[in-house]
Order: structure tokens, then C-alpha cells, then sequence
């Protein structure tokens, strides 16, 4: 069964990949590097899994990478579409491998599957969708050509690839994330071209305050920028707040510990946990 034919009475689908033993060997570029718990890491992972399925969403795992530490950032390893699943070329070396488990796990749900060729690379962090215009982060981890790639595999969707200068944070998705009336929130000291986006709306932390949509006005936030989870209260937002503070000393946030299947649905045997 493909995923345009699974009928639509939950929310959508989560794919994840559990933290292993090596995660403290996780890369980190733009913050200090402090040492990870690694069992607390594991038990967090797990609560935030769970806020998925307690908010009505089925959950599949990847297999687990335990020797990529870094394979927990499932996000960056692919861009999903439709019926599409665009797979990534990580732009760090020690990461290439994590796309392997990623993609079977695709394939296996009935995704049509397109990939990122060399020397060309994207990280899924790097892609915020808005609508029919997709920003790409490209300077870091992600080549031009990789963003050109990507707009030539999308394309035929009507969908437009805007690449925009991302030097200062790790990920365009570090520093930009969507709200659902398109309204962008956005840390602008760590923007390159904070111009380049519309309806941007700037928070006042620097860290976790990133989203992830659970349904209807329902969002999925950390509980490390109070400030922000604050503001979104204010404009009407319900929050499910998690605490994944050791994942974030891997510059880590809701985003990326996830892809967000939002046209697939499961029954309750879930491929997970």
C-alpha cells in the first residue's frame, strides 16, 4: 500500500531512530561541547517519542546506527514529499552512512525513492518548508548543488527551492522554523538574511525554541526556551513540552530528532519502541 492510499484517521507518522552507546561522540560545530549522559539521552528520546504517540501519531523506528552517534538527527537524512522521499548526502563525512536505515525504512512504507548524488550534499536541517517554497540553507553543511538537486526533484511537485546563506548555525532549521498560519519565528542574530523570509516573527532565546506541529494548534517544544513557549501560549498555542536538554548538547532540538509523515497513517502495531 502506498502512502497516498493509507486512509487519513490519525494524525501522520513519526520516523525515528533511538540515541545509541557512542551519542556523546556526536559532532558539535557551533556551540561548546560539554559530555552527554547517555542513559538520560536514552530515557529522553523515549518521552519524546511518546508525546508523539500520546497526540494520537503513529511511530516507526529506522534501525538503530549505534555506531553513528549522531544517527538520532533522523531529520537530516532525507527530504519527504507526498509519496516522495528525496535522500539525503549529509554534508559530514562521519555521517554518511546514517541514510542507509532511513531509506530502507521508506522504501519498506511504499515511498518512491531519489537521492542526492555526489559531490553534491543536503542535510534535511537545512530544508524549511513553507507552503509551495521551500528555503535551503546552503554555505554549512549544504553544497548549491545539493539545493539544485533538490529543486530538480521537486519540481514536477510546483514546488520552488529558495536557497538562502547559512553560515552562523548549523542548520537553516537552527535559526528558522514555521508556524502553522505560516507565521515564522526566527532567532535573527544567527541569520544571514533574515530579509529572505516573510512574516518573520524573532523569539528571544537563542536555544530550544523550535517547533513541531502535533495537530491543529497543538505544538511540540522543548522545555528549554520558556520565554517562547511563553509567546506561543500568548497567540493561542497548546504545548507539549519535552525535555530532551541532554540531546541538545549535540545541537539537537524537536525538529531534528524526527520526520513527520503527515500523509502516512499506521495502525497500533507500530514499528517502534
Amino acid at each position: 500500500m502506498s502512502p497516498a492510499q493509507v486512509p487519513d484517521h490519525r494524525p501522520g507518522t513519526a520516523l525515528v531512530r533511538r540515541p545509541g552507546p557512542r551519542f556523546d561522540d556526536g559532532l558539535t560545530t557551533h556551540i561548546d561541547r560539554v559530555p552527554v549522559d547517555p542513559d538520560l539521552a536514552a530515557r529522553q528520546w523515549a518521552d519524546y517519542v511518546a508525546a508523539f504517540r500520546a497526540g494520537g501519531w503513529a511511530t516507526v523506528e529506522v534501525e538503530p546506527a549505534d555506531d553513528l552517534p549522531d544517527a538520532p538527527f533522523v531529520e537530516d537524512t532525507v527530504v519527504v514529499v507526498d509519496d516522495l522521499a528525496v535522500v539525503a548526502r549529509p554534508g559530514a563525512r562521519e555521517r554518511l552512512a546514517e541514510t542507509t536505515g532511513t531509506e530502507r525504512a521508506l522504501a519498506g512504507l511504499g515511498f518512491r525513492i531519489e537521492r542526492i548524488t555526489a559531490p553534491a550534499t543536503l542535510d534535511g536541517g537545512d530544508v524549511l518548508k513553507l507552503g509551495s517554497s521551500w528555503f535551503v540553507g546552503v554555505g554549512g553543511r549544504t553544497s548549491h548543488e545539493g539545493a539544485r538537486q533538490l529543486a530538480d526533484l521537486v519540481a514536477p511537485l510546483d514546488i520552488r527551492v529558495v536557497p538562502v546563506r547559512t553560515s552562523r548555525a548549523l542548520h537553516l532549521k537552527t535559526t528558522v522554523t514555521a508556524l502553522p498560519d505560516g507565521t515564522l519565528l526566527g532567532y535573527v542574530p544567527l541569520l544571514d538574511e533574515p530579509d529572505a523570509f516573510p512574516n518573520l516573527t524573532p523569539v528571544p532565546e537563542r536555544n530550544g525554541w523550535r517547533v513541531v506541529l502535533l495537530g491543529d494548534d497543538r505544538l511540540l517544544v522543548s522545555t528549554s526556551a520558556p520565554r517562547t513557549s511563553q509567546m506561543l501560549v500568548d497567540r493561542g498555542y497548546e504545548l507539549v513540552a519535552v525535555d530532551i536538554s541532554e540531546l541538545e548538547k549535540r545541537e539537537s532540538s524537536v525538529t531534528c530528532l524526527s520526520v513527520r509523515l503527515r500523509g502516512l497513517t499506521l495502525g497500533t502495531e507500530d514499528a517502534c519502541c
